[in-house]
């Protein structure tokens, strides 16, 4: 019995062969750009750290990354240290040199990625870990952050002192960089450089109700300038609690309370009369006293003069350090609710001085509109954080002064312009 051939059988077979073939040079590896697995690049890229036994790095200079051979290009670089800090930096144009743009810690183990490519377009990798030595300088960079760990009202500033003053712009911009607030929920904030020893944090509006704000300094270990390098500080925790704002309008003789958002009570105050103005815009308190004994010769009222005062005072709220109280003012009580007849402070009677100061926690929000004085500073007196805008607030950062662009804390690989 004869058979007869069957062509279409044998064509499917030839275009079997021909996928197997190409799909075994699709799964190669040698410098195939469809290469399932990098090469290793290790004879390709060089570092400017010493290898093996050969000693530890030197934080005083940057990390340099090359690519050696023809065709070769870095597409990648990740550098961590083991506290899970990012080194940034910037690749040139043509992808042959990488190099770090901050300091390196001094003490610390770091971890080095390198992605590269081919001319051909096959990925390659490389991993490098190294020591970087102690800095031979004996100056040290600390940080103590303000308040403590506790909970606060909404509208508390976090502060940050320095050990040592820090004029330069760049080193300026070292240390804020090293400074992290990470808030649960998140929020955009920013820090502002007081003086040179003092920076302030704050969110672009007040913080959430019952967030949870964690402050922290990277700078151990990291220079800043000549022979002075980062050491260890404490951190602080702060927990957010209600969102308590007091509202006080000075010609309607009135303090409203809110809390969330809500009104809560409505207090006859009075407020200072012509020449003792009470100062407008955004207090925060800075703490409670039972009892104080206010005089008037500590806001500069001469002894005997006819504005002479020397008084027992209840239930006083701070809100600013020259002597700005919300309090219990008793002798004033047929003014309050129609006329301002105080020497600067909110006056109220004694028994809704007790529940305010009940009501409120430092950090808590005391705003006055419509009165005649100044407007309360912004710094030195206080937290009158809050009376500059927030374009105001962020040109008091070394990282966006002038106008620059915001440097992102994540930031790992920059491309320099062609």
């Amino acid at each position: 019995m004869s058979h007869e051939p069957r062509p279409r059988t044998v064509v499917s077979c030839t275009l079997l062969v021909i996928a197997l073939v190409a799909g075994a040079t699709a799964c190669g590896s040698d410098g195939n750009p469809l290469a399932s697995r990098p090469y290793d690049a290790t004879d390709r890229i060089s570092f400017n750290v010493p290898r093996g036994d050969a000693g530890k790095a030197d934080p005083d200079k940057p990390l340099e990354i090359r690519a050696e051979e023809s065709g070769e290009r870095i597409t990648d670089v990740t550098a961590l240290d083991a506290a899970g800090r990012h080194v940034t930096g910037e690749l040139d144009a043509d992808g042959r040199r990488w190099h770090s743009t901050e300091p390196l810690a001094a003490g610390a183990h770091y971890t080095v990625r390198v992605s590269t490519e081919d001319e051909d377009g096959a990925p390659g990798r490389r991993v490098l870990t190294f020591d970087t030595g102690s800095p031979t300088a004996k100056k040290r960079l600390t940080v103590t952050f303000g308040p403590g760990t506790g909970t606060y009202g909404v509208g508390r500033p976090v502060t940050a002192e320095l050990s040592r003053p820090i004029k330069d712009p760049a080193q300026r911009a070292v240390v804020e960089r090293a400074l992290k607030v990470d808030a649960r929920p998140s929020v955009q904030g920013g820090w502002h450089w007081v003086d040179d020893k003092t920076l302030h944090y704050r969110p672009k509006d007040y913080w959430p109700a019952h967030a949870t704000v964690r402050v922290r300094s990277d700078l151990d270990g990291i220079k800043v300038g000549d022979r002075l390098w980062g050491g260890k500080s404490k951190g602080v925790t702060l927990t957010i609690g209600d969102r308590v704002i007091a509202v006080t309008d000075a010609s309607a003789h009135s303090l409203t309370l809110y809390r969330n958002g809500e009104e809560v009570k409505e207090i006859p105050v009075t407020t200072g009369k012509p020449g003792f103005e009470t100062r407008n815009g955004v207090k925060v308190v800075l703490g409670k006293e039972y009892f104080v004994r206010m005089r008037g010769t500590s806001i500069g009222i001469a002894e005997g003069s006819s504005e002479s005062y020397d008084l027992p005072v209840y239930y006083a709220t701070r809100v600013t350090w020259s002597g700005e109280y919300v309090h219990a003012a008793p002798w004033s009580v047929g003014s309050q609710g129609s006329a301002n007849v105080s020497h600067g402070c909110v006056g109220m009677s004694t028994e809704n001085a007790e529940w305010f100061f009940d009501n409120v926690r430092e950090g808590d929000v005391v705003q006055v509109v419509n009165s005649d004085g100044d407007t309360m500073e912004t710094f030195g007196n206080g937290f009158g954080d809050w009376n500059l805008d927030w374009k105001e607030w962020r040109e008091g950062s070394a990282l966006t002064a002038g106008k620059q662009k915001i440097q992102e804390d994540t930031s790992r690989l920059r491309p320099t312009a062609v």
